[in-house]
């Protein structure tokens, strides 16, 4: 069969710069689908990627389109990086639970910012799953769209659909670790599991041997010797409560525990302004985007450098497939059904973990039950996700509400309801299931 991988979302021009990057370092002859339903978004994304291709010399015919529907049969793999609303609608996710005293540092997958965007998002993606199924039903599904956990739960339980999350913040946290202990990436050995964005590291080895007793040393001598403030400090005081490690670090973890961060209040500073700035994530993002509008709508060639391997969201898809392919059998981490990979966690709850990639597709490893400690700080998160899966499958305001007082980032009740009905307004044009 022909290659053909198509890309829903290409307007995220960052994430199509790399991936088409990645394609091109295979040498395989394939067929490049590019799909946004910004006309501008799009045009950004396939400039950019023929000037790559035209680059390259390489053998990639590209296709694109604001109707997935004209790209999406004969496709191999669809590889969905959609945010609907974008960058405008995610400011008023973070920005209006501000106005009650909620402060996020990202508002993409827990607090109110990641339920009020999983209730654009549900539906959205469970649309492009049936024209998966309808138009390309043997593709390979992959999802990178935020919320993770809620979007691919949401996807198979409306559909059936059998989507893979895939995430960079295992890998990520992984060379942190590393790099903490002054070891080179490539020789550790772990285990990590859990849900997206909070995933314990259980397991962490260096050469066969356990490295855990070396990474509490070098915190030791960090601490003793005063080298000034430890980065992350909450993920810190997580290992030592927990004996476990949480990816992806304190900007996300921090969401997953709202109580011990009222008003934002983070170790002498504001999560969200002075924390994790989010106004600055933003403007950096909107910035990113027109230097690339720029130089993909311009004249002028791409950079001498243009080529060179970078760290981000689309890392590891093009080698899950090659490895799919080639029947490598190699292990990644994977957002999948809880199929008793993690034992002491709800069944078909999407869980993060380890998987075997080869000629059968990507198959969960087993990591056996977690201590008891850590499976309750996802049990809860997973009945909260469930709640606002529903509420976006549904239109349900009550449901939303739930999941909102589930949260516990509302100091109350009546805070509850009035941000949902903020949220639920401000975000109307995206979310036509909550019309009366």
């Amino acid at each position: 069969m022909a290659r053909k991988y198509v890309l829903v979302g290409a307007g995220s021009a960052s994430f199509t710069r790399g991936l088409v990057a990645d394609v091109l370092r295979t040498g395989k002859e394939l067929e490049l689908g590019l799909v946004d339903v910004s006309p501008e978004a799009l045009a950004v994304a396939e400039g950019l990627a023929a000037k790559m291709v035209a680059a390259k010399g390489a053998p990639v015919r590209i296709v694109a389109s604001t109707d997935r529907r004209e790209v999406l049969a004969g496709a191999t793999a669809v590889i969905c990086t959609v945010g609907v609303g974008g960058r405008r609608a995610w400011e008023k996710d973070v920005l209006i639970p501000r106005e009650h005293g909620i402060y996020q540092p990202v508002g993409d997958t827990a607090m109110p910012g990641g339920l009020s965007r999983a209730l654009r998002m549900v539906p959205a993606m469970v649309a492009i799953a049936e024209d998966v199924l309808d138009l390309c039903p043997d593709a390979r599904f992959f999802n990178y769209s935020n919320p993770m956990t809620a979007v691919c739960r949401g996807i198979r339980k409306a559909t059936g659909a059998e989507v893979t999350g895939l995430c960079h913040g295992v890998i990520g946290v992984a060379r942190y670790l590393a790099s903490f202990i002054g070891v080179p990436p490539g020789e550790l050995a772990y285990t990590a599991a859990g849900i997206n964005h909070l995933t314990w590291f259980t397991e962490l080895r260096h050469q066969g041997l356990d490295a855990w007793p070396r990474v509490r040393a070098e915190l030791a001598r960090r601490r003793g010797e005063g080298e000034g403030e430890l980065d992350n400090p909450f993920s810190w005081e997580l290992f030592a409560l927990f004996g476990a490690f949480p990816a992806v670090l304190d900007r996300h973890v921090s969401e997953f525990f709202p109580q011990f961060f009222r008003e934002g209040a983070y170790y002498g500073k504001t999560l969200g302004v002075d924390a994790f700035g989010f106004e600055a994530c933003v403007e950096g993002g909107d910035r990113r985007y027109a230097e690339m509008r720029e130089l993909a709508l311009g004249p002028e060639p791409l950079p001498a450098d243009y080529f060179e391997q970078f760290g981000g969201e689309h890392e590891q898809v093009i080698r899950i497939i090659d490895s799919i392919e080639t029947d490598a059998g190699r292990v990644y981490s994977a957002n999948l059904p809880n199929d008793g990979q993690i034992a002491n966690l709800p069944p078909e709850a999407v869980v993060e973990g380890p998987a075997v990639a080869d000629g059968g597709g990507l198959h969960a490893v087993s990591v056996g039950p977690l201590p008891s400690g850590i499976a309750a700080t996802l049990a809860s998160r997973l009945a909260v996700i469930e709640t606002v899966v529903d509420a976006a499958l549904t239109g349900s305001r009550a449901l939303f509400v739930q999941a909102l007082a589930a949260d516990g980032s509302c100091p109350s009740l009546a805070v509850a309801h009035k941000l949902a009905d903020a949220l639920l307004t401000a975000h109307a044009e995206h979310l036509p299931q909550f019309e009366e």
